[in-house]
Order: C-alpha cells, then sequence, then structure tokens
C-alpha cells in the first residue's frame, strides 16, 4: 500500500532480496521497520531522520505496537553510542591533533555507520525485532515467511559488510545523509572484526564447542558474530566446501535428502530445504501430510526403510523416544535401509540413552550418524531460524551444512552423541519453568484484581523482555492456544531432564513443581494445545 495511508514508523534501509525488482520511477529504498516483521519500497522523499521527527511520531502514534519499535530503536541507539565511547577511548592523542575539526566529523560518521552494521544481530536478539507479526505495510503481504528468508539469504561478496545495516536512526543529521544517499562500496570492516569466512552465508552461524575446550574459549566463540568459530586446535573446517556460493548465497549440496516425520517443526524444515533447492524424499506415518510437499516438488517414498536406501543422507523429526527408536527399529525401519556410508541425522528432542543406542545400531552396520535437536517453534520452524543443536559425527555435521543454514539461524557442534540430547533437555527445561512462571503469575494477578495486560506491559519494560514472554502472554489473554509447540512435548522434555538430573543424583526441584503443573493440563485435555495452555491448570 501507500506510504500515505499508514502513520509514520521507524525502520532502516536494508538490503532487498536478489529476486525482488526495484520499483520504477523515482529512486527508493527497501526499508525494514523496526518491532514488526515489515518491509517496504519507500520513497527517498518520505525518508526522513529519526531524531528531528521522533516527537512527531509519537504524537500521531499512540499504540502499543508503536512504544515497541521505539524501544528498540532506543535500544539500538544506546549500544551503538556505547560502542562509539568504547572506540573513541582507544584513539590516540596524536591521531586527533592530526585530524582537523572535519576529517574527525567525517571520521565519526563513517563510524557510525561501520558500528551500525554490526549491530544487527543485537538488535534482533534484545527487542524481537523482525520477529513478531504485525499489520504490514509492504505490498508484499501475502509472502512474509520468503520474504524473510530472502533477505536473510541476500548475497554478498567477501570482505563487504552487511549492506543491510544502513540505519535510518542514527542521531546526526550528517550521518544520516550519508546513509540515505551514498552507497557501501567503500565500507570496511572494522580492524577489530574478521573478515566472514569465504563461501560462508553471513547469517547463518556456526559455533564447534569441543568438550575439552576451556570455558573462555567458549564464551569467546558464542560471542563472535558474522564469522566462523575456531576450535583451540586452529580448525576453522565447519562448512562443506561446495555448500555455498562465492557471493554468500546458499547452493544446496547436491546429495539426496531423505526426510521423516512432518509434524510442526518438521514441516517447516522440509519447506525450507526445498525453497532452497534441496532433493527431498519424505514420508510421515499419516501419509496424506505428505501431499502438500509433493506438490512443491519433495518425492514420496513409501517406508522409512526406503528413504534411507535411496537417499544420502536422511533426517528425521518425532515426537519422543519412543517413536524414535520405532522408526529406526521398527519393520521397514531405517535400520533396514542403513548400508555403509549412508548418513541419519536424528533431530528428535530424545534422552541421552536413546540417541546413544540408535548412534551405536547406526555405526554397526556401517553407517554415520548425527544427533541434531533443533530449538525453536512451528514459527521459527516455517521462517528458518532455529538453533541446531549436533553432536557426533562431524564429517557429517559439515556435510549438511546448507541444510542446516535453509532450516536454522545458527548451529552449534557439541562433541560427542549425547551432547546434543542433553543439551537440549536442558535449554527446555528451562524454557518449560519459565512458561509455567509465566502462567502462575498470570493468574496471580487475576485472583488479586490485578490487570494482567498492565502485568505484561510491565515485564515487557524490564529485564525479562523477550519474544517467548510476550507472545506466550498474549496467546493467553487473547485465550489462543493453537499449538505454536505442543503442551504433551514440552511436558516430556521436563520429565526427561527430571531423569536427567536424577541420573547424577542432581536436584531439578523448579522443573519437577512445573512438571506437576504441566500433568495437571493435560489431565484437562490441554496436550495438543499450545504450551501455554497449561493457563488452564490454574484456574479454579
Amino acid at each position: 500500500g501507500k506510504l500515505g495511508r499508514y502513520p509514520p514508523w521507524p525502520g532502516k534501509i536494508v538490503n532487498p532480496p536478489k529476486d525482488l525488482k526495484k520499483p520504477r520511477g523515482k529512486k527508493c529504498f527497501f526499508v525494514k521497520f523496526f518491532g514488526t516483521e515489515d518491509h517496504a519500497w519507500i520513497k527517498v522523499e518520505q525518508l526522513k531522520p529519526y531524531h528531528p521527527h521522533k516527537e512527531e511520531m509519537i504524537k500521531i502514534n499512540k499504540g502499543k505496537r508503536f512504544q515497541q519499535a521505539v524501544d528498540a530503536v532506543e535500544e539500538f541507539l544506546r549500544k551503538t553510542k556505547g560502542k562509539d565511547q568504547a572506540s573513541s577511548h582507544n584513539s590516540t592523542e596524536e591521531k586527533n591533533r592530526r585530524n582537523s575539526s572535519e576529517e574527525r566529523g567525517k571520521q565519526s560518521a563513517g563510524e557510525e555507520k561501520r558500528k551500525a552494521s554490526l549491530s544487527e544481530g543485537k538488535v534482533k536478539k534484545g527487542t524481537g525485532e523482525g520477529k513478531k507479526r504485525v499489520s504490514s505495510i509492504s505490498s508484499e503481504r501475502g509472502s512474509k515467511s520468503p520474504l524473510k528468508r530472502a533477505q536473510d539469504q541476500s548475497p554478498r561478496k567477501r570482505g563487504r559488510p552487511p549492506k543491510d545495516e544502513k540505519d535510518l536512526t542514527i542521531p546526526e543529521s550528517s550521518t544520516v545523509k550519508r546513509v540515505m544517499t551514498g552507497t557501501v562500496a567503500g565500507f570496511k570492516w572494522p580492524p577489530s572484526v574478521s573478515e566472514p569466512v569465504k563461501d560462508s552465508d553471513p547469517h547463518f552461524h556456526h559455533f564447534l564447542l569441543s568438550q575439552t575446550e576451556k570455558p573462555a574459549v567458549c564464551y569467546q566463540a558464542i560471542t563472535k558474530k558474522l564469522k566462523v568459530c575456531e576450535e583451540e586446535t586452529g580448525s576453522t573446517s565447519i562448512q562443506a566446501a561446495d555448500s555455498t556460493a562465492v557471493n554468500g548465497s546458499i547452493t544446496p549440496t547436491d546429495k539426496k535428502i531423505g526426510f521423516l516425520g512432518l509434524g510442526l517443526m518438521g514441516s517447516g524444515i522440509v519447506s525450507n530445504l526445498l525453497k532452497m533447492g534441496h532433493t527431498v524424499t519424505v514420508w510421515n506415518r499419516t501419509a496424506e501430510k505428505c501431499d502438500l510437499f509433493i506438490q512443491e516438488g519433495a518425492r514420496l517414498g513409501r517406508t522409512p526403510a526406503e528413504v534411507v536406501s535411496t537417499c544420502d543422507i536422511t533426517f528425521a523429526c518425532v515426537s519422543d523416544p519412543k517413536a524414535a527408536k520405532d522408526l529406526v527399529l521398527g519393520p521397514s525401519g531405517v535400520l533396514q535401509g542403513i548400508r555403509p556410508g549412508k548418513c541419519y541425522v536424528d533431530m528428535s528432542t530424545v534422552d541421552a540413552d536413546t540417541v546413544t543406542e540408535l548412534a551405536q545400531v547406526i555405526v554397526s552396520r556401517g553407517g554415520r550418524f548425527l544427533e541434531a535437536p533443533v530449538s525453536g517453534n512451528q514459527q521459527l520452524s516455517n521462517d528458518g531460524m532455529l538453533v541446531i543443536l549436533a553432536a557426533g559425527d562431524r564429517g557429517l555435521y559439515e556435510d549438511c551444512s546448507s541444510c542446516f543454514q535453509a532450516m536454522g539461524k545458527t548451529s552449534f557442534f557439541l562433541g560427542e552423541v549425547g551432547n546434543a540430547a542433553k543439551m537440549m533437555l536442558i535449554v527446555n527445561m528451562v524454557q518449560g519453568s519459565f512458561m509455567a512462571t509465566i502462567a502462575e503469575g498470570l493468574t496471580l494477578a487475576q485472583v488479586t484484581g490485578q490487570s494482567q495486560q498492565t502485568l505484561l506491559d510491565i515485564l515487557n519494560q524490564g529485564q525479562l523482555a523477550s519474544i517467548f514472554l510476550d507472545q506466550k502472554c498474549q496467546n493467553i489473554l487473547q485465550g489462543n492456544f493453537k499449538p505454536d509447540f505442543y503442551l504433551k512435548y514440552i511436558q516430556k522434555d521436563l520429565r526427561l531432564a527430571i531423569a536427567l538430573g536424577d541420573s547424577v543424583n542432581h536436584p531439578t526441584p523448579m522443573a519437577a513443581a512445573a512438571n506437576e503443573v504441566y500433568k495437571r493440563a493435560k489431565a484437562l485435555d490441554q496436550s495438543d494445545n499450545d504450551m501455554s495452555a497449561v493457563y488452564r491448570a490454574y484456574i479454579h
């Protein structure tokens, strides 16, 4: 739609997807709006610097969504300013004497732009920018996810910074003018940040966390953005050589991919594998779920054994340990299709004992095994923004590179089989316990005469503010429990996490208490609703 139909909104100029043509006529930029997932082509004359027009915007926009967008901008600026102050301490007095006042101004503006180019990850993480779904100002209403994925995979050449980080919100007007009218050809990475390794997708981060690494090295690996992280051994080979094109966009592996299990998570994963050009054969226990993917170009496998025998790498994503074992060991199961060289990647969230047993039987037949459970939900799966926790065959992890880039935003390699299962259970234990606490707080507010909406507003202004908190509270306030993460599965993960604690005699009283609440919710027929339906266990 035309911009005139919508109130002013803070945003930043980003690099458009390569397959999206620029409108003819007046010069315009592709803009991503803070606090939303919306994008639009905006004419130059409709772009204004943030600070001079901030108060005007606030007067026009009174809604909560707009306030969240402003908060996102202010957080971004605060971090940028903090970096600038830190940077200024490092510059020498001699350099200051040499530079004229004008030169210093230019240098400051250039530094602002460079800082902005490195800040996207933090802004997204801290404020939920780009993740929340609100009404769109863009004409691309019907294709948000493909648009988002296309932008995430936008091409980039080696040594150049992200083109999509020129920001409209930098306070200095001279900087804003440069950002809106200049190009990025002259940009350089700051010396403190290494160049991205050639052929890697700059939006997809791999972390190799060897069990022998010192904690400091692990922390360093986690905090380095937009570069391939190194192990103490100096190894940087984390991505298959053929996984990405020279310009940084994904080149799908030529290996034949199989996928077993088309549930909430599996469906989004397969869709993204197909979008990125992978050859995929699918199988699901209820075959009708395969139909949609056949229409999208997938092949149909009649049994798990057939899929494994006809594909090079087969992924599986099923509900629990029993389903994972049955899939491998049952009639016409995975094991019957395993021959030397065949690869199996189990993405199910199960316990370490189960995954270790499956690895042993696969390897005993000459197969290669990787566990790769994913952290996320249906929405993140659809958007290709999952976090992948992998362990097992390191070579297979590298062979899966283009697949992981298609389905996720980050990949961790955690060493030997079992480590990913343990880590995944701990992550979901924290998430499940937090969800129960949110429900407990909202119901306590209600019975004590406090506004639940006000409680959410207060939490969103504090240190607990997160996409998860906001989305789950909105589910409860709206009474919308359509599953994004099944309640029955978060209860299963809590049960397995408690068992993990038992195995090493470690207390898990918070998880145990949360588990009882989820069990109560299951008894109230909430199993197939979203985990936020645990709220109903608290209603008298």
